[in-house]
C-alpha cells in the first residue's frame, strides 16, 4: 500500500495559480477583466453602505458636478444603456436623491438633477470612494501608484482609439 501524497501547503494552493488556455493570448486584458469584476464587487460593497448600488454613484457624481441635465445627455455621460440609467434614476428618485422634471426649452426632454436632500449623500459617497481607493491601492508606494495611473492612461487611450468611443477625458486624480 502507497503512503499518501504530503499535504499541500494550506496557506496556498499546490500549483502556481495558471492562466486558462485561451487567455494566454492576452495575459493582459484577462488581468484587467478580472481587476475590474472585483473592482466593481469592492465598490459595491462599500456602496451598499451608503444606500447605492454600483454605476448610481456616477449618476449622482455627474449631477453634483454638472447640475441639471437632460437625461439623454446623462445617460452619454455616463456611459450606460438608457434602460439601465432610466431604472437608476427611478431609484434615485423614490430615495429622493434625484428630481425629474419637463425642460423648459423643450416639452420633450426630461432634466434631471440632484435634489437637495442627496448634499449628505455626497460626503458619504466620497467616504465610500476613498476606502475603495485605499483598499485598492493597498500595499502601492506612492511612486507605483503614479506609475499605475500613468499606465492606465495609457491602456484608457488604447481602448478608446481601438473603439473609436472615447467619452470626454478627465486628468487622473492622484
Amino acid at each position: 500500500m502507497k503512503a499518501d501524497p504530503a499535504p499541500t501547503d494550506p496557506a496556498g494552493p499546490a500549483c502556481p495559480p495558471r492562466l486558462p488556455a485561451v487567455a494566454m493570448a492576452g495575459p493582459a486584458s484577462h488581468a484587467v477583466s478580472r481587476v475590474a469584476r472585483l473592482h466593481r464587487i469592492a465598490a459595491g460593497k462599500v456602496l451598499k453602505g451608503v444606500g447605492l448600488y454600483p454605476g448610481q454613484e456616477f449618476v449622482m457624481m455627474h449631477l453634483w458636478e454638472a447640475g441639471p441635465v437632460r437625461q439623454s445627455e446623462l445617460i452619454k455621460a455616463v456611459e450606460l444603456d438608457p434602460s439601465t440609467v432610466t431604472k437608476m434614476l427611478q431609484r434615485l428618485e423614490q430615495a429622493g436623491h434625484v428630481r425629474r422634471r419637463p425642460d423648459p426649452a423643450d416639452r420633450r426632454a426630461v432634466l434631471v438633477e440632484a435634489s437637495e436632500a442627496s448634499c449628505g449623500l455626497l460626503a458619504q459617497v466620497e467616504r465610500a470612494w476613498g476606502e475603495l481607493e485605499r483598499h485598492t491601492l493597498a500595499g502601492l508606494d506612492e511612486d507605483e501608484r503614479t506609475e499605475l495611473l500613468r499606465l492606465l492612461a495609457k491602456v484608457e487611450d488604447n481602448l478608446c482609439t481601438e473603439t473609436a468611443d472615447c467619452p470626454e477625458r478627465r486628468a487622473p486624480q492622484g
